[in-house]
């Protein structure tokens, strides 16, 4: 069975065919569940022209917002934006285009291109400037947007547990959008906290089936806290 082992030992391979002007999508909630170390090699490749697709952009210095610093994401598929300042600067210059996307749909996008679904209709968005351009049908009496999915050139996600044969499971609220976004790669690369040989997850327990996968690495991750609250004695 070791053809099915989708170990790479480098973020080198893990990210090798990425090229410029491509679309990747990123798994991730803020900085919850986020694939550092894949984030970090595109940063390093010195790849531009980006299409990211992802929740929101990280933060100024970590996350997907370093790939700010240099310019290198053309243009954010986002549903929020608030925490970013270089972001919001490169916005307000012109240099970075951002499509704004209510998050549901955007999850959607994600798992509707997973499955082969090209387009879909929805009701969020209808009478405001998210459906503006786009096609509006009734049915049963209520106005619906029709919505296209995403498919990327590259997937990037973050796995609490990953076999060798890339099977994986995400805990808690670090799963957020990694099990939409796995699905939606050409090519989908898995960054996880801990390889595991095969057999050793439980096959009810498993989010991303292998099938979706063509990269697994082990990563080393900072797990940074965005917002750090604490109350007082």
């Amino acid at each position: 069975m070791a053809g099915f082992n989708k170990v790479v030992n480098s973020y080198g391979e893990a990210m090798a065919g990425l090229e410029d002007n491509m679309t990747v999508i990123a798994g991730g909630f803020g900085l919850c569940g986020i694939p550092e170390g894949l984030i970090k090699e595109i940063k390093n490749k010195g790849t531009r022209g980006l299409t990211v697709v992802s929740n929101n952009c990280g933060v100024d210095g970590f996350g997907l917002g370093i790939l700010l610093e240099d310019k290198q994401i053309h243009k954010m598929v986002a549903s929020y934006v608030g925490e970013n300042a270089l972001f919001e600067q490169q916005l307000l210059s012109g240099e970075l285009d951002v499509e704004l996307t209510p998050q549901g749909t955007l999850a959607e996008k994600m798992r509707a291109g997973g499955a082969g679904i090209p387009a879909f209709y929805t009701a969020t968005g209808v009478g405001t400037v998210v459906a503006e351009g786009k096609d509006i049908k009734q049915f049963a009496g209520r106005d619906y947007v029709l919505e296209p999915s995403i498919v990327g050139d590259f997937a990037i996600v973050k796995a609490w547990k990953a076999d060798r044969y890339g099977n994986c499971i995400y805990r808690h609220t670090a799963m957020n959008f990694n099990p939409m976004a796995a699905t939606a790669g050409k090519i989908t690369v898995v960054e996880a906290e801990e390889i595991v040989e095969p057999g050793e997850l439980e096959p009810s327990q498993i989010h991303t089936p292998g099938i979706y996968v063509q990269r697994v690495i082990q990563g080393q991750f900072e797990k940074r806290i965005e917002k750090r609250t604490v109350r007082g004695a």
